[in-house]
C-alpha cells in the first residue's frame, strides 16, 4: 500500500522523517503547561500549569499570503515561519492575551524534507520569540496542488488571559496612540509589491532601490516582528486601554476595531512618516497617503492607547523593553 500510495505522488517515510527532524526544534520552544512533544493526535495543554486562575482563551488563525512567492523565488525559508507565528500571536496579544500554544499546517505537491525543515525551524523561533509552545501541526502532500517548489503555510494560536485584563477597556477622546516600529511590510500589501516590483523592473535578487546595501529580496522578507514580550508587560493596570496589530487593511481600518463608536483615530502625519521601504512603495506604485495607509502598516506594526497621564511611562516601558515607540497621533469623536 505505501510503495503505491508513493507512486501516486505521497511519501509516508519523508513525512515521518521529516516529523523526527523537527522534534528537537518543538522541544525548544516548551513551556509551563506544555512539554511540546509531537506525534500524538492532538497537542496537550495545562491551564492550571501555566498560572491562570479565571483564563479567557483567545483564538487566532492567519498565514503569510503572497510574501511566500518570494520566499519561493529566493528559495529562501527559514524565516517565513516567524512570519506565520507574528501574523497569530500579535493579533491574539490585541485582547491582552498571552500566547500559549501554536499549531501550524504545512501543504505541498511534493514534499522536501530540507524547505520544511527550514520552514518548521522559522516556525520554532517565532514561538521562542512569543513564549508560546509549538504542540502539533500537520504536513500535507498533495500531487497536483501546488506547482513545483512552492507550499502555503496556515497557522492557529491560543493564547489566554485573566477575566479581568481583557482589552480592549473603553477608550476616550483625548486618549494617545502609541505606535510600535514594523521591520518592514510584516505580512500584509505583497500582492500589490509584487506588482510595482514587477512594473519597476525591481529584481528580488538585485539591490532594494531604497537601499543598496541590501537586496530587495531581504529588505522584502525581513520577518514580521513580534511584540509579545515587550508589550505583555506595560498591559498589566489600566495604562493600556487597546493593541491594535496593523495587518490587512493598514492602519485605517485596524485601529477603529478597538474603539467603540463614535470615536476615530486621528494620525500625526509628521509623527508617523515613512521608512524608506514605504516612501519607495509610494512614489514607484503612484500611490496616495489613503491607499498606503489602507494597504500597509507604513512602517507602524502595532498601535498602543493609553490615557495622557500615563503615556510617558507606557513609552519609557516599551523603549526598555527594546521597542521603538512613539506618539503618532490622539483619538477624537466623529
Amino acid at each position: 500500500m505505501s510503495d503505491a500510495y508513493k507512486q501516486a505522488g505521497v511519501d509516508i517515510d519523508a513525512g515521518e522523517r521529516l516529523v523526527n527532524a523537527i522534534k528537537p526544534l518543538a522541544k525548544s520552544t516548551v513551556r509551563p503547561g506544555a512539554d511540546a512533544a509531537l506525534g500524538g493526535f492532538g497537542g496537550l495543554f495545562d491551564l492550571k500549569a501555566a498560572g491562570f486562575a479565571d483564563p479567557i482563551l483567545v483564538s487566532g488563525a492567519d498565514g503569510v499570503g503572497t510574501k511566500l512567492k518570494i520566499a519561493f523565488d529566493l528559495n529562501k525559508h527559514d524565516t517565513i515561519g516567524i512570519d506565520l507565528v507574528a501574523m497569530c500571536v500579535n493579533d491574539v496579544l490585541a485582547q491582552g492575551a498571552e500566547p500559549l500554544f501554536f499549531l501550524d499546517y504545512f501543504s505541498t505537491g511534493k514534499l522536501s524534507e530540507r524547505t520544511a525543515t527550514e520552514v518548521v525551524g522559522g516556525i520554532a523561533e517565532g514561538c521562542r520569540q512569543a513564549g508560546c509552545a509549538l504542540v502539533g501541526g500537520e504536513t500535507a502532500e498533495m500531487p497536483g496542488m501546488y506547482r513545483p517548489g512552492e507550499y502555503d503555510l496556515a497557522g492557529f494560536c491560543v493564547g489566554a488571559v485573566e477575566r479581568n485584563n481583557m482589552l480592549p477597556r473603553r477608550v476616550e477622546p483625548g486618549d494617545i496612540m502609541i505606535g510600535l516600529a514594523s521591520s518592514g511590510a510584516h505580512s500584509n500589501g505583497y500582492s500589490l509589491i509584487r506588482r510595482i516590483a514587477a512594473e519597476n523592473g525591481a529584481a528580488f535578487d538585485g539591490p532594494a532601490p531604497f537601499d543598496a546595501s541590501i537586496t530587495l529580496g531581504e529588505a522584502l522578507l525581513a520577518p514580521t516582528r513580534i511584540y509579545i514580550k515587550a508589550v505583555l508587560p506595560v498591559l498589566t493596570g489600566s495604562r493600556v486601554k487597546a493593541f491594535a496589530h496593523i495587518t490587512g487593511g493598514g492602519l485605517t481600518d485596524n485601529v477603529p476595531r478597538v474603539l467603540r463608536d463614535k470615536l476615530l483615530p486621528r494620525f500625526d502625519d509628521d509623527a508617523l512618516g515613512l521608512p524608506p521601504l514605504f516612501e519607495w512603495l509610494r512614489e514607484a506604485g503612484n500611490l496616495n497617503d489613503d491607499e498606503m495607509r489602507r494597504t500597509f502598516n507604513c512602517g507602524v506594526g502595532g498601535v498602543l492607547i493609553s490615557s495622557a497621564d500615563a503615556v510617558d511611562g507606557v513609552i519609557s516601558t516599551l523603549k526598555d523593553n527594546g521597542e521603538d515607540a512613539r506618539i503618532i497621533g490622539d483619538i477624537v469623536e466623529t
